[in-house]
C-alpha cells in the first residue's frame, strides 16, 4: 500500500474492511465491493489511503509490507483514542460499534466505517466548548506536527491548534504537572479481628446481588463457608486456612467479595484478593461496581495492583518529552504515541499501561517500544528523590491501597511482597501495609506462581541487568541510569556513602559485560535446535540487553567464564538436533550433576568474587541505615528517601547477590545419594530476542528451583496472615474409583496447605450447570498427528459450529501450521479467524475480539486454557488438538519422582486432568450456554475422562458422524 498525497476527508477516502477472505471496500465513488486478497490490494494501489480501523490488522490480512509510522491511512482507533482516551474495546468495526451505542448488523461492510467516523467526530464535536476543548486544542499541535492524519479534521471540528497560556509549544505533553498531587495521612491503625457471621454474610450477597438476579445454587453456601478465612487467629503463625472448590457457575467472586466487604467495613482493614492473571483482576474490579456502584466511593474503596513495570513512569515520560523536543524534526515520529498517551494518562484511573484502561492494541498500532520506553522496566525508579514522586501513578496506588477496603493483587506480587518482607530488615517499613487477610482465587495456580518467584537464576541476562542496575548503560544507546546517578542527591547529604558506592561500582565488573552475548557464542555454542516460538521478543529485553552491542576485546571476567563453562557441559550432555543448521537455538538443559571439574573449579572463584560485590553493598546499606537510627532531627522526607533506597538495595542486589553465592557455595558439596533435596539444579540455554541481532544468540544458566515451591511460599505468608481463601473450580483431581478423602489429600499436598500449622477446612460446592443436557464431548477416533489431518478437522469442526469456537494446541508451530490453512477458507464462510502467537495482538486483546466477533474463532496455547470467560453465543465449542500431557523437562522429572508418593504416571495424570478440565470450564459459563467439547488425539486414555464434570457424555465417533452430531445438538 504505497503512501499517497494527503487529502482532506475520511469521508473522500475508500472504506475498508480487510479480511482473509473477501474484503469489503467502499470505493470513493460509493461502489460497496466484495474482493479476495489480490485483488483488493491490486484495487488499493490506486485508490487513496483508506479508512479502515486497526491498519495493522489489516495489512497482515491482506499480506501486505508494514509501513513506518506516521501511517497514512485513516485508522478509527488513532480517533477514538483521542475522543475517548481511557476505554478499552475490541479493535473491530463492531467492537467500535457497539462502544458508541450504535447496532450494527450481523454482517458489517464497509459503508459502515462512514457512519462510525461520523458518530466520534459528532461526540468529539461536544467538548469543543467544555472544559477540556482548550486542552484539546493545544494537544493539536504536537499531533499537527508529527503528521498525523487526523489533526486537520479534527481542527475543522474544535478548533485549530493553541497554545494559549501555555510556557512552552510541548507543554500539552507536560502532564507530570497537571496530574493531581498526593499528600501523606497518618498511618492507618491495624485493623481489629471481629468475625464475619455467616447470616451477615449472606445477607450482605443478597444485597449486592438485588432482588431481580440469577439465583444461583451454593452461591450463598460459598459465602458461609468463606467466613471461616475472617475467623479471629489464636495462635501466631497459623491462620485460618479454607480450601474451597467452587464449580463453575457457582459465582464465587461476588460470593467471596460478600463476607471480604463486610468484614474490612467492621473491622477497619483491608482483604488482598490475588488472581494469577492480569484478566481475572480487571473482572474482579468490574464485579465491585456491583458492592460500589459510585465510582468517587469506589475509587476510595478499591485499588488494583500490580507492579511497577505495569505503570506508566512519569521520569521516564519527561525523558521522551525532552528527546523530542531537543531532537526537533528527527523525533516527529515519536511526537503521535507520546502525544496520545498524553491524552490517555489525563483521562487514565491509574496510569496502568498493562491490562488497565489504556487499550491493549495501543502497542500494536504504535509499536511496543513506545510503551517500553514509558515504563519503569529497570528497577531504576528513585522514589522520594524523584521530582514526580507526588503524582507518581505507582504511590498514588500505594497510598489509596492503605486506606483501601478491597485490593485486587495478583500471585506474582502478592509472592514477591512475601518474600521481599522475609528477607528486608525488620525496622524498614514496606511500602504496601502488610494485609492479614488473603483470597487466593484461581488457587490452583499457587505452585506454579510459587515456583516462579522463590526461584534463583544465574543466566547472562540476570547478572547483566544487575551491572547495567549498577553501572548504568556504559556507552550504549539505553538511558539506564546506574546507581551512582540515583544517589546523586544523597551523596551531597551523606558523605560517608561515596566510599562503599564506589566500591560497590568497581566490584560489579565482575558481572558480564555489554556485549557478553556475542562473546559467549563466538566461544561456546551449545548444541542448536529449532527456536521455540513461544518466547515472544520483548521490547523490555531488547532495550535492557540490545544485541548488537560489538564485542570489543578485553580480560574476560568470572562470571562470563563461569557461563561459557555452563555451556561446555550443556553440549556435552545433550544430543545434537538434526536441524542443527538452522543456526537457531531451543531452549535446551542438562543436569547440573555430576558438575564438571572445571565448572566447580570456578564456582568457587566466581563466588569469593560476588563477595566483594556483597560487600560494599552490605556497607551501603549499613550507612544508610545508621542515618536513620542515629540521626534524631533528619527530616521526614528524607527518611523516606532513604528508607526506599535501602529497600530497593535490599531486593534489586544484595538479596540476588546473597542468593548466587549461597548457590554457588552448594556446588562444592553435591546433594548425598538416596536423599530427598531441598532443590533442583539444572542448566539451561534459551534463545535471546533476534529483532535488533541479525545472527541468533542465546542466553545460558544455572537455575535453581525448590522441589516443592509451596514450602516458601507457606513459610512467608503463614506469620503475617491470619486468614486465608484458596478457592478455584478445579482444586482437586478426580480420578477413577477415588474417594473424596484421597482428592482433598492430594489438593492439600499439591497446593501446601499440609505445610500450614493449622489444618485447612475443606468444602466443595458443585456447579449449579446441568451438564448432561448442555454439553457433549467427542474424541475422534480417525484424525492423525499430521499437519493436513488436523487442519482438516478444525475446519470442519468450525463450520459445523458456525464459528464460536476456541481450538488449543500443545505446540505453538502447530498452531501456526494449521492457521495457514484453514484461515482464508474459514474467512470465506463468514468465520473470522483469529490466533495467539500469530495475530499482532496481546491477548485480552484477542479474547476481547473473540467475545465481541461471536461468530469468530480463536485458537490458542494455554494461555487460553485457562481464566478465559467468554459467555453465551461467543463460544460454543472447544477444540483440543492432543492431550495436554505436562512437558516432560527436568523440574517436572524431578518432582514426578520425589512428589508423585510412588505413583509417577498417576503424578502425570493428575496434572492432564486438571488441564483437561480447566480447559472444559471455558464452555459453560451460564445456565443457558450448551456447548461441545472435541479431542482431536484418537489416543487419549479413558482414565482421564473423569476430568469432565458429572453427566458429560463422552463419545469416541468419527470425524464424520461426531460432525454430524455436533449440528444436531448445537442447532
Amino acid at each position: 500500500m504505497p503512501a499517497s498525497p494527503p487529502f482532506l476527508s475520511p469521508f473522500d477516502a475508500p472504506a475498508l474492511i480487510a479480511r482473509r477472505g473477501l474484503s469489503s471496500i467502499l470505493t470513493p465513488d460509493g461502489e460497496l465491493l466484495d474482493l479476495p486478497a489480490p485483488q483488493t490490494r491490486e484495487l488499493l494501489r490506486s485508490l487513496p489511503p483508506p479508512l479502515l480501523i486497526h491498519g495493522p490488522a489489516a495489512l497482515k490480512a491482506l499480506d501486505l509490507t508494514p509501513l513506518s509510522q506516521p501511517v497514512p491511512w485513516f485508522d478509527l482507533l488513532d480517533l477514538f483514542l483521542f475522543v475517548r482516551p481511557a476505554q478499552t474495546i475490541a479493535p473491530t468495526p463492531r467492537g467500535l460499534a457497539l462502544a458508541l451505542g450504535l447496532h450494527p448488523q450481523k454482517t458489517i461492510t464497509a459503508d459502515f466505517l462512514p457512519t462510525l467516523c461520523e458518530a466520534l467526530l459528532s461526540e468529539l464535536n461536544t467538548k469543543k466548548d467544555a472544559p477540556e476543548g482548550n486542552h484539546l486544542r493545544s494537544l493539536l499541535l504536537p499531533l499537527q506536527r508529527s503528521g498525523w492524519v487526523w489533526s486537520d479534521i479534527i481542527s475543522d471540528v474544535i478548533g485549530p491548534p493553541s497554545t494559549q497560556g501555555a510556557s512552552h509549544s510541548y507543554e500539552s505533553l507536560r502532564i507530570w504537572k497537571r496530574l493531581p498531587r498526593w499528600e501523606e495521612e497518618a498511618p492507618r491503625p491495624a485493623p481489629s479481628s471481629y468475625p464475619v457471621s455467616p447470616i451477615k454474610a449472606r445477607e450482605r450477597l443478597r444485597d449486592i446481588l438485588g432482588e431481580h438476579a440469577e439465583t444461583r445454587p451454593g452461591q450463598a453456601d460459598f459465602s458461609s463457608v468463606v467466613t471461616s478465612a475472617f475467623e479471629p487467629r489464636e495462635t501466631l503463625g497459623a491462620p485460618n486456612v479454607v480450601l474451597a472448590e467452587a464449580g463453575t457457575g457457582t459465582g464465587k467472586t461476588l460470593g467471596y467479595i460478600a463476607p471480604s466487604t463486610l468484614w474490612a467495613e467492621e473491622n477497619k482493614g483491608a482483604v488482598w484478593v490475588s488472581t494469577y492473571t492480569r484478566h481475572l483482576q480487571r473482572q474482579i474490579e468490574q464485579e465491585l461496581h456491583r458492592v460500589y456502584p459510585n465510582d468517587t466511593v469506589r475509587r476510595e474503596k478499591v485499588v488494583v495492583r500490580k507492579g511497577r513495570e505495569n505503570y506508566l513512569c512519569l521520569l521516564n515520560m519527561e525523558d521522551m518529552v525532552n528527546t523530542v523536543t531537543s531532537r526537533g524534526k528527527d523525533a516527529t515520529a515519536s511526537l503521535l504515541p507520546l502525544s496520545l498517551l498524553a491524552r490517555w494518562a489525563e483521562k487514565s484511573r491509574d496510569g496502568d499501561l498493562m491490562g488497565g484502561d489504556l487499550p491493549g492494541w495501543f502497542g500494536e498500532i504504535f509499536g511496543h517500544g513506545s510503551l517500553a520506553a514509558i515504563a519503569d522496566r529497570r528497577g531504576e525508579c528513585i522514589h522520594a528523590s524523584c521530582p514526580h514522586y507526588q503524582t507518581c501513578f505507582v504511590e498514588h496506588g500505594i497510598r489509596r491501597a492503605r486506606r483501601a477496603d478491597i485490593v485486587i493483587a495478583n500471585h506474582a506480587l502478592v509472592m514477591a511482597q512475601a518474600a521481599w518482607n522475609s528477607l528486608t530488615p525488620a525496622h524498614l517499613p514496606d511500602e504496601d501495609t502488610i494485609p492479614s487477610r488473603y483470597i487466593f482465587d484461581e488457587g490452583h495456580h499457587i505452585p506454579e506462581a510459587a515456583d516462579s518467584a522463590f526461584s534463583i537464576a544465574f543466566s547472562g541476562l540476570e547478572t547483566a541487568e544487575l551491572r547495567r542496575w549498577l553501572l548504568g548503560a556504559e556507552g550504549s544507546r539505553s538511558r539506564a541510569r546506574g546507581l551512582q546517578r540515583r544517589l546523586d542527591d544523597l551523596i551531597e547529604r551523606i558523605p560517608s556513602i561515596q566510599k562503599p558506592l564506589h566500591a560497590v561500582l568497581n566490584a560489579a565488573r565482575v558481572l558480564p559485560a555489554p556485549g557478553w552475548s556475542a562473546r559467549l557464542k563466538e566461544k561456546t555454542s551449545p548444541s542448536p535446535q529449532p527456536a521455540p516460538e513461544n518466547l515472544p521478543a520483548t521490547e523490555e529485553t531488547e532495550t535492557l540487553f540490545p544485541l548488537d552491542l560489538p564485542a570489543p576485546p578485553q580480560p574476560e571476567n568470572p562470571s562470563e567464564i563461569f557461563l561459557k563453562l555452563l555451556a561446555h557441559q550443556l553440549k556435552a550432555r545433550t544430543a545434537e538436533h538434526p536441524s542443527s543448521r538452522s543456526q537457531e537455538y531451543f531452549s535446551n538443559e542438562c543436569d547440573l550433576y555430576p558438575i564438571n571439574p572445571p565448572l566447580e573449579e570456578h564456582s568457587e572463584l566466581l563466588a569469593q568474587e560476588l563477595r566483594q560485590l556483597l560487600r560494599p553493598l552490605e556497607q551501603l546499606s549499613q550507612q544508610f541505615e545508621h542515618q536513620i537510627e542515629d540521626n534524631d532531627e533528619i527530616d521526614s522526607t528524607l527518611r523516606q528517601r532513604i528508607e526506599s533506597t535501602l529497600r530497593t538495595l535490599h531486593r534489586r542486589a544484595i538479596s540476588p547477590v546473597s542468593s548466587w553465592i549461597s548457590m554457588l557455595d552448594s556446588l562444592q558439596t553435591p546433594p548425598a545419594p538416596d536423599t530427598i533435596p531441598t532443590y533442583i539444579d539444572f542448566i539451561r540455554s534459551e534463545p535471546l530476542p533476534q529483532k535488533q541481532s541479525p545472527h541468533q544468540s542465546f542466553d545460558i544458566g544455572l537455575y535453581r528451583h525448590w522441589l516443592d515451591p509451596t514450602i516458601p511460599f507457606v513459610s512467608t505468608i503463614q506469620t503475617p496472615a491470619h486468614g486465608l481463601l484458596i478457592t478455584s473450580a478445579t482444586l482437586r483431581d478426580q480420578p477413577q474409583n477415588t474417594s473424596g478423602e484421597e482428592t482433598w489429600h492430594a489438593a492439600e499436598l499439591r497446593l501446601g496447605a499440609t505445610h500450614f500449622i493449622k489444618p485447612p477446612i475443606r468444602a466443595s460446592l458443585m456447579s449449579p450447570f446441568d451438564y448432561s443436557k448442555q454439553t457433549r464431548a467427542y474424541i475422534i477416533t480417525d484424525v492423525s498427528s499430521e499437519i493436513a489431518s488436523l487442519a482438516h478437522a478444525f475446519r470442519s469442526l468450525f463450520s459445523a459450529s458456525g464459528g464460536s469456537g476456541l481450538g488449543l494446541f500443545t505446540a505453538i508451530r502447530r498452531l501456526r501450521e494449521v492457521y495457514k490453512r484453514i484461515q482464508e477458507p474459514l474467512e470465506t464462510e463468514g468465520i473470522p479467524l483469529y490466533a495467539q502467537h500469530v495475530d499482532a495482538m496481546d491477548n485480552a486483546t484477542l479474547v476481547d475480539i473473540f467475545r465481541t466477533e461471536i461468530q469468530s474463532c480463536l485458537l490458542g496455547t494455554d494461555a487460553m486454557r485457562d481464566g478465559v470467560d467468554v459467555p453465551g453465543d461467543a463460544l460454543r465449542m472447544v477444540v483440543f488438538e492432543k492431550t495436554p500431557w505436562p512437558r516432560p523437562d527436568i523440574l517436572h522429572r524431578e518432582r514426578r519422582k520425589l512428589l508423585s508418593e510412588g505413583r509417577p504416571s498417576e503424578y502425570d495424570d493428575r496434572i492432564t486432568r486438571m488441564r483437561l478440565r480447566q480447559a472444559f470450564g471455558r464452555l459453560i459459563r451460564r445456565s443457558d450456554d450448551r456447548g461441545v467439547f472435541v479431542m482431536l488425539d484418537r489416543r487419549m486414555p479413558s482414565r482421564l475422562l473423569s476430568a469432565f464434570p458429572e453427566g458429560v457424555q463422552v463419545e469416541r465417533l468419527s470425524l464424520t458422524d461426531a460432525l454430524e452430531h455436533i449440528k444436531e445438538f448445537l442447532n
